[in-house]
């Protein structure tokens, strides 16, 4: 679904230039020009939120990279040295540290936007398992940047978390130390983080770019999940997606900047303040918050191996998304079922989060030791029990509802949806029910 161009060169310098490389035709058809849905709501501003973000993220890590010490007896005091010492490196280290973290926002919410409007039906598979890679890779960009701070959680957690490759028959022990650049956490470890959180970035810039291209192919979902006709239910990208993607990506700004200026530290853990100490291990042990609901399901599962396996599969599992449900309905704006399973779906994984932040053998919602003996509702019950659910949703609630559910009656084209909404009522008339 390519736009067509309306670019003209004005100028003789121009009408050379465009002869030679087209580029400006390219961006007036792919970009300014090209024909998007009219009837978007503000959930589909969140790819361009995305973008920013990522601009932003590399930006301020490529500063910070030239301040940055990797090396175990330096890396502490070089974060402190860029705080207090570099011009305006505080902010920049506030961007940066509160900029992963709003990222991940951003994209759990375009995530589930996707699975409530169905973007990742046909023909847009390829487009959504490309989106499921770029989480893939952001959670491993973010996982090593947290390490290179070199706090207590920072090395904590890289020791937990590359040790569950030992899980892995047969090669798991020779890929942990491969990964730690020899028998334990150190230098090397430190060192190879560093590498790879400075080139992950470009790689997930060069997905973004892939991602973007294969959105441009079928063009963009819409919130009926109807085929688009072209022209009447279209308009260009530019000046009314423009306009409304600056207007989100500048709320988005003011929250992000709140927690720059006002709350920088409210997403950090205490412990990661304290310098590295191999020999003194912190209570309790937790990643980011972006990760607490994989982190959950990882330690509900007793067998190390089986927990490993249920914390890839519960993130590989929405490659396959695509055929897993069986619904011939895109949005679910036009099925009621699915709609309230959705939401019990995102209830789950905020509780999954939660648990994931808690002592697994302290009691529900109280977080209190649990006593010996008899049947207590503990943080890892409860977590049990989401897991179960989470794996449940799309393994068997999504294919079989898909079979029974009855959608409810779906417009002909968008712009009947639209009219359909924002019809006004007739004196002595009912007003006109929207199909949503």
């Amino acid at each position: 679904m390519g736009g067509h161009s309306s670019y003209q060169p004005k100028s003789a310098f121009a009408k050379w230039f465009h002869e030679r490389l087209p580029i400006m035709d390219l961006i007036q058809g792919q970009a300014l020009d090209f024909p998007t849905p009219k009837n978007l709501n503000y959930f589909w501003t969140f790819g361009g939120i995305l973008t920013m973000m990522l601009g932003a993220q590399l930006l301020t890590g490529i500063v910070l990279a030239m301040h940055y010490t990797p090396h175990v007896t330096m890396a502490f005091d070089s974060i402190e040295h860029i705080r207090r010492d570099v011009n305006y490196g505080n902010i920049i280290q506030k961007l940066h540290a509160n900029g992963a973290s709003m990222f991940f926002l951003a994209v759990y919410i375009h995530i589930f936007r996707g699975m409530y409007y169905g973007s990742y039906k046909a023909p847009r598979e390829i487009l959504w398992m490309i989106g499921v890679i770029i989480l893939l890779v952001m959670m491993a960009t973010a996982f090593m940047g947290y390490v290179l701070p070199w706090g207590q959680m920072s090395f904590w957690g890289a020791k937990v978390i590359t040790n569950l490759f030992s899980a892995i028959p047969f090669f798991g022990d020779s890929i942990v130390t491969w990964l730690w650049g020899g028998f334990a956490v150190d230098n090397p470890t430190l060192n190879r983080f560093y590498s790879l959180h400075y080139l992950l970035p470009f790689v997930l810039a060069g997905l973004v770019g892939l991602h973007i291209w294969a959105l441009h192919v079928p063009g963009n979902n819409n919130p009926t999940g109807v085929s688009v006709k072209s022209g009447q239910d279209t308009v260009p990208f530019h000046p009314y997606y423009t306009m409304k993607d600056a207007f989100a990506i500048g709320v988005f700004l003011i929250v992000y900047c709140l927690f720059v200026f006002f709350a920088p530290d409210y997403m950090g853990h205490p412990v990661n303040y304290e310098m590295a100490d191999p020999l003194k291990t912190p209570a309790h042990i937790v990643p980011e918050w972006y990760f607490l609901p994989f982190y959950a399901i990882l330690r509900s599962i007793d067998n190390k191996l089986l927990g490993v396996i249920a914390m890839f599969a519960s993130i590989l599992l929405l490659l396959v998304l695509p055929w897993l449900d069986t619904s011939r309905v895109r949005s679910g704006t036009y099925r009621p079922v699915f709609k309230q399973f959705f939401w019990i779906l995102v209830l789950d994984c905020l509780l999954l989060g939660y648990i994931g932040s808690r002592v697994p053998d302290n009691l529900f919602w109280v977080d209190t030791p649990s006593h010996e003996g008899g049947f207590a509702l503990t943080n890892k019950l409860v977590g049990q029990i989401a897991t179960l659910y989470y794996f449940v949703h799309f393994l068997i609630i999504l294919p079989i509802l898909g079979l029974l559910e009855t959608p409810k009656p779906m417009p002909a084209s968008i712009s009947e949806a639209v009219l359909a909404k924002n019809k006004p009522a007739l004196p002595g008339h009912k007003a006109a029910v929207p199909a949503e």
